[in-house]
């Protein structure tokens, strides 16, 4: 068993996001490219964002700190610390309202069989 704060964990990453140029950090807290779910911590400083991007799979943002808005299309939702932003299965953006940081779940579709 593992066990760790993400809350700590996102103090160290929003530390990191707001010295980076990029404004943003990430690190991954669980899974990874040879799992299923993956999770990761990511923190943006104030008015930053992730660019419009696909979605991967069934996806989840968890607000830990902070305020943001997910686009998509011509639809936006902002979430605040507890809230829990379901991704829409299209093109979307984060951007951070305010210094924020976010818990990304991602469940990673399988890739489609090849047809030979």
């Amino acid at each position: 068993m593992k066990k760790m704060s993400l809350t700590a964990l996102g103090r160290e990453q929003l530390a990191r996001a707001e010295r980076a140029a990029a404004g943003r950090s990430a690190s991954t807290v669980y899974g990874g490219h040879e799992h299923v779910l993956r999770q990761t911590l990511i923190a943006l400083a104030a008015g930053q964002k992730l660019d419009e991007h696909e979605n991967p799979g069934e996806a989840t943002v968890h607000v830990l700190h902070g305020r943001v808005r997910l686009t998509s299309g011509g639809e936006a939702w902002e979430g605040s610390p507890g809230d829990l932003i379901i991704v829409p299965d299209s093109r979307h953006a984060l951007e951070a309202l305010e210094a924020s940081t976010v818990l990304l779940t991602v469940a990673k579709l399988p890739a489609p069989p090849v047809n030979t």
